[in-house]
């Protein structure tokens, strides 16, 4: 794996994942082989690559639903299974937004079930719970929403509601799988804003993406799956005409559009 670092990456933060010699096949297949990351305390990176380069596939070794054919992955100094290190990752699913209009939970119900999660099906509810149940819903400014049916609300809503639905189990590390997509301009741009401010205060932040372009302005690292590729800076991986081209292929155009 080559290796891109600038003096102003995490030096002195402590590693919060680290992958070694990470391999995952299916049916024989290597979806991902043989690489090595660490991320760091207060982190924000950018996992970018191709379609079928295996995005999904990490996030889904770092969620413990997969496990590694060969290699390791460490949370905390824990396997991703354990539980007290799921307690430690909130996570939002690509698409996560797309919900029917008639599901009948209403975005209080959704986000109070991101706590009730974390205490198990029959944990009540104290006040401390309550206090960041509070705090997630004021955080996302989704105050107005709370006796609505979350099927009714728009895209960049839902997302804000399931965003809140997973910071509400005070998480130190935030999943994210293409959290922008199907959501408009306006927001996109919330969206990230969002982010930014949870990665400001400390929130460790790994986000899926296929549009390399915001991603270089978003994040301040990123693993690039294909080329098993991990850059360090102030910006994410700022990757050459010709290494780009090599990387994506087909994809190149798409994963180069600009949505601002």
């Amino acid at each position: 794996m080559s290796i891109k670092k600038s003096s102003s990456g995490s030096a002195g933060k402590q590693s919060v994942i680290q992958a070694t010699n990470l391999t995952f096949a299916r049916n024989g297949e290597e979806i991902i082989h043989h690489f090595s990351f660490d991320v760091h305390e207060g982190d924000y990176v950018g996992v970018i690559g191709p379609n079928g380069g295996g995005k999904t596939t990490l996030i889904r070794l770092l969620l413990g639903l997969l496990r590694p054919t060969e290699g390791s992955i460490r949370i905390f100094d824990g396997a991703p299974t354990d539980a007290h290190v799921r307690k430690q990752i909130g996570y939002v699913a690509q698409r996560g937004g797309n919900i029917d209009a008639q599901f009948p939970a209403t975005v209080e119900e959704v986000v109070r079930s991101g706590r009730t999660a974390r205490l198990g099906l029959f944990g009540l509810l104290k006040s401390n719970d309550e206090k960041a149940i509070a705090k997630a819903v004021e955080m996302m400014g989704i105050e107005k929403f709370l006796k609505r049916p979350i099927g009714r609300l728009s895209g960049g809503e839902r997302q804000k509601v399931l965003l809140a639905r997973a910071l509400v189990g005070e998480p130190k590390i935030l999943v994210l799988d293409e959290p922008v997509d199907g959501l408009d301009p306006v927001s996109r741009d919330e969206f990230y804003a969002l982010l930014r401010k949870l990665n400001k205060d400390g929130l460790t932040i790994i986000s899926v993406s296929h549009d390399v372009h915001t991603i270089s302005q978003e994040a301040r690292s990123a693993i690039c799956l294909k080329h098993q590729l991990v850059c360090h800076g102030s910006k994410a991986c700022l990757i050459g005409k010709e290494e780009l081209r090599d990387l994506f292929h087909k994809d190149r155009k798409e994963l180069l559009h600009h949505h601002h």
